[in-house]
């Protein structure tokens, strides 16, 4: 939501794969080192980008994150 743009799933995925997580068990921290550098170069090449503040707002809500609770779109989902 924060790129303004469909991002595939699965390029995504890929990216997380290369960076050497493994995406059905990432942990924060992960996802956080994966925010703050290879992210970018990812949604470049989609022709995508990230504005720095955008990118510091998704960075807070991914360290915000506790897997315990769901987040408001998963609630939504299951209607």
């Amino acid at each position: 939501m924060e790129v303004g743009a469909p991002v595939p799933r699965y390029a995504l995925w890929r990216a997380l794969h290369e960076q050497g997580h493994d995406p059905e068990r990432l942990t924060r921290d992960a996802v956080l080192a994966f925010c703050d550098g290879p992210l970018q170069r990812f949604l470049g090449g989609l022709g995508l980008a990230l504005r720095p503040a955008r990118a510091r707002r998704l960075r807070r809500r991914v360290a915000r994150y506790d897997p315990r609770y769901p987040a408001p779109e998963e609630v939504f989902a299951r209607f």
